[in-house]
């Protein structure tokens, strides 16, 4: 079991920059993945980006904007926002899979979630 507990969201103004953090508990010495997802109202959940084994990844629309990064002594993620557009508006979520998958860049890879933080931007 993990869980994960986000943090960070806000409302700011477009081009400004947010700092989300996913703090995990319980079996986060044998996690696989970590996600990041967002989802706005009336949309389907999102990929944003990932990290698995040191390695990256992100959704075109974030890339070169958002950084996912870890600090395994804190047993954190965060996922660093900047300049951000009123498009990025949306409740972000925290995701980790403790099992191998093939893809890290859909919501039903991931077993655990976090309860979600707003970011809203405005323009």
């Amino acid at each position: 079991q993990v869980q994960l507990v986000e943090s960070g969201g806000g409302l700011v103004q477009a081009g400004d920059s947010l700092r989300l953090s996913c703090a995990a508990s319980g079996r986060t010495f044998s996690i696989y993945a970590v996600g990041w997802f967002r989802q706005a109202p009336g949309k389907k959940r999102e990929f944003v980006a990932a990290w698995s084994g040191g390695s990256t990844v992100y959704a075109d629309s974030v890339k070169g904007r958002f950084t996912i990064s870890t600090d395994s002594a804190k047993n954190t993620v965060y996922l660093q926002m900047n300049s951000l557009k009123p498009e990025d508006t949306a409740v972000y979520f925290c995701a980790v899979q403790l099992k191998p998958v093939v893809i890290i860049t859909t919501p039903g890879s991931y077993e655990y979630w976090g309860q979600g933080t707003q970011v809203t931007v405005s323009s």
